[in-house]
């Protein structure tokens, strides 16, 4: 599962968090790092993403979303 993670400073989401069952990774919005590019591919064949408040992320707001990634 995949979830958004908001900057507590500026409250603006800039990290994704991959919850495996017993590891935590922390994925920034970089392009080039192979896990950012995996979780991409994964969004686009439909595992879950859930919004920073833990609700999930569908229909024309995922599309829309997908569609401001980098």
């Amino acid at each position: 599962m995949y979830k958004l993670l908001k900057n507590p400073n500026t409250n603006e989401v800039n990290m994704i968090l991959l919850d495996k069952e017993i590891v935590h990774i922390y994925i920034p919005f970089v392009p080039d790092n192979t896990d950012y590019q995996q979780f991409k591919k994964d969004i686009q064949n439909g595992v879950v993403l859930n919004d920073a408040e833990g609700n999930p992320i569908t229909g024309s707001d995922l599309t829309t979303f997908i569609g401001t990634l980098p």
